[in-house]
Parts: structure tokens; sequence; C-alpha cells
């Protein structure tokens, strides 16, 4: 019996990218349950979410020089962060030597997103507040990282830069780049020249396992595929029409397919890493996932063809009741309400930041005055992470939600994993 547990706590200290994975997915680190209504706990709840289920634990080793090591990924990463514009990113990473090391790279938003960590909370204040409220806990392990709120404008402003271009166009005409926040636990695409004001963004540099992110699928025939770069297996199909969120873990957690029935809804990292970005609707007519999986097309808001967003068994600890919302991707376009002349009146280059300033369906906030008709758009790219209430009356959502007028949605759709 001891030898049996000495192996096992050799193979957990034992880091998984040696091995045959070369995209280990990183637990969420969302140890809370939450319902539908954002009330904690397991055992009250839907069955399948993100924190019922364990999976590699996030493990970082600070080598005392500047640089921490992602035991999990094999990822090595800057401790400190620094400030620039997107196009400088490149040639800072070629100049930094942190650490005696001299191939270090700007992150693709796969590497960056890894980082992300679930058991933040973006807090009760609205996204324009200035300084961080006092029960606002970063979505990033601040024991291994230097992490700052903003110190001058809205706290929720801390957009790291990825090496990751959007292949279309958002807020209508900004070639974009995918940036992850670290403030309010989200994915959205960002001006490339910085947006008004030339703005600068976060920046943190990695080096390593060079695969990460890349994945290797391969269609088993019955009605699964398996990508060995992460050791997961998906379903093929997705669920065919839209559920609330409650709704779809129960859809997963009740699925019988390909002689298994394990399969459950994915944590928000897991379903990250079937977001294909070299595929965009604007660029490539199809939506971000390889198309050896079958997805169904949808009409938007306004009767367009398009690609639905996807849940995930992972809580968003936001606004006034954390919990009520869940995280999604958008595996089609990420849509907003836009006023008159193609832009929000919104601060340049923010996220939604949650429902302002408070969740729920009575708390969801609209976005700014608009100035002339509200255009339906692509604000935030394929590939963006957000996320939307729970549950309730979908036709009851506000009409553009946050700054970018985000478009709400309750019956989304869902993929299963195992694995």
């Amino acid at each position: 019996m001891r030898q049996c547990i000495a192996l096992a706590a050799a193979l957990a200290a034992f880091p998984a990218w040696a091995g045959q994975l070369s995209s280990p997915p990183v637990d969420t680190n969302q140890r809370q349950c939450y319902d539908q209504n954002g009330r904690p706990g397991c055992a009250g709840g839907p069955a399948g979410q993100d924190a019922a289920y364990a999976g590699r634990q996030p493990r970082y080793d600070d080598n005392g020089d500047g640089t921490v090591s992602d035991l999990v990924t094999g990822l090595m990463w800057q401790q400190d962060f620094s400030r620039a514009a997107w196009a400088q990113a490149p040639a800072l990473a070629a100049a930094a030597r942190t650490g005696g090391h001299a191939d270090w790279r700007v992150p693709t938003i796969k590497e960056l997103y890894s980082l992300m960590d679930f058991s933040g909370a973006t807090g009760s204040a609205g996204p324009s507040q200035t300084g961080a409220p006092a029960d606002a806990r970063p979505y990033l392990d601040t024991t291994a990282f230097r992490f700052e709120y903003p110190r001058v404008g809205r706290f929720i402003d801390a957009q790291y830069i990825s090496a990751t271009a959007y292949l279309g166009t958002v807020m209508g005409r900004d070639r974009a780049f995918f940036g992850v926040n670290f403030a309010d636990g989200r994915i959205k695409g960002y001006p490339q020249d910085g947006g008004p004001g030339n703005r600068q963004w976060y920046l943190r540099l990695v080096r390593g396992n060079p695969d990460y992110g890349k994945n290797d699928f391969t269609d088993n025939k019955d009605g699964s595929i398996t990508d060995r770069a992460t050791g997961l297996t998906w379903s093929k199909a997705d669920s065919g029409r839209g559920l609330d969120w409650a709704a779809a873990l129960a859809w997963c957690e009740g699925l019988r397919l390909a002689g298994h029935d394990d399969w459950r809804l994915p944590n928000a990292k897991e379903l990250h890493s079937i977001v294909d970005y070299s595929r965009a609707p604007a660029a490539t007519n199809s939506a971000a996932i390889d198309p050896i999986f079958a997805i169904t097309r949808i009409r938007d808001e306004e009767g367009r063809l398009d690609w639905p967003y996807f849940w995930s068994s992972t809580s968003h600890l936001d606004g006034r009741r954390p919990g009520d919302f869940a995280v999604y991707f958008a595996f089609g376009k990420a849509q907003g309400y836009l006023g008159g002349g193609g832009r929000m009146g919104g601060p340049p280059g923010g996220g939604m930041g949650g429902p302002p300033p408070g969740g729920g369906m009575g708390g969801v906030g609209m976005g700014p005055q608009q100035t002339g008709p509200m255009v339906l758009t692509d604000v935030h790219g394929a590939g963006a992470q957000r996320s939307s209430p729970k549950a309730g009356d979908e036709s009851r959502l506000p009409k553009g939600a946050g700054p970018q007028g985000d478009v709400l949605r309750i019956n989304n759709f869902a993929r299963c994993v195992r694995g």
C-alpha cells in the first residue's frame, strides 16, 4: 500500500507536459459551485458544474530569477509585466533577457489563457469605477505573478496582449488582437492600433513548449473526436438547440455516446482548447472551430446566419449576485449593438466588465446612451469568452448590455467532453 501511495505521489509530481500531451489543460481553480441564482453550494445546484470535477491543478515554481515555471504546461513566464502597444510587443520579446534567456515570445491567446484562474471575482463595482472594490480578486494567481489594477481609469482595464490577431474586424472597423483581461475574467478583441488615445496594454512574455495550444484531432468514427494534444475526447455533434445553463449541464451529464456515460459539460479552459483562431465568420465563412466537428447554424437577433455561443460549466463571479452568470465562448460572432457611427460611447478598449453594476436578470445594465440607430455587429470577435445569465426569460434581456452593448443569450449550445 505504501508503495502505491508513493507511486501516486511521484506521478502527481511528474510534469504532465513531459509525457505525451503537448497541451494539457490546467484546471480553472474554481472551487465553489453556484446555482442559477448565484447561491453557493454543489449539493443544491445543478449537477456537473466546474467545481464538481477536479482537473490538473495549477502548479507554479518561482525560479528566483524573475521567471515562473508552469509545471503542468511546460511553459515558463516572466513573473513581472510591462506596458506596451501591440505592435511593439514582438520587438520587446526579442530584446528580453529575463532569467538569462533569449528566446522569449509574445504568448498566443491559448498560452495566455492557461493562466486564467476562475477563483477570481470582478467584484461588486460597476465597470466604469476607478479603483478596485474590496471584493475584487484577480483572475490570476498573484502568489506566483505580479499583478496590478490600473491606477488611472477603470479598474477592470487589466488587459494583456496575445500574439493572436483576429481575422475579422471588431466594432465595425477595427483590426484586432485577442487579449485576456485578468481583472474581469474575459477574452475579447482589442484594437491593434490602441484605439482612441493609442493606449498601451499589459504584456507578460513566455518561453518553452512551442507546441502548446496546437490541436491534434482524430475522428474516432463513433460520434466522438479525440484531441491527442490535450487528452480530451469530444462529442462530434453539439446539442442542436439552445439550452439554459442547467439544461446544458444535464444534457451532457445524461449523454450516452461512443460506449461511454461519463460525458460532462467542459469547463472554460477545456472549451477554449477547441477554439480555432485561424477561422472566423468574416474571413473563412465558418465558425471558429475545426471542420472535423459538426456545428449547428443559427439565426442571430437580426435573422442573419451565424454560429452559436457555447456554455461552459464554469460560473463567472461578477456583479451583485456573483455566480448567476456562466462563462461561454462565441464560436460565431461575439455580437453587440453599436450606436450610430459604428462605436459605442464607452471607454476605449474596455470590456463589458460584467452586468453593470450587478448581475442577474434584474441587474443587467444597458450600454451607454446611443447616438443613433443601434446596429448589430461583431464587437468582440469569434473566439471571445464572455458570460451570460444562467436562467430566465431571454426575451426580457436588454437589447445591448455593458459598454459594448453585448448581446446576452440564455439559451446557448452545448458540446460535451470526457477524459
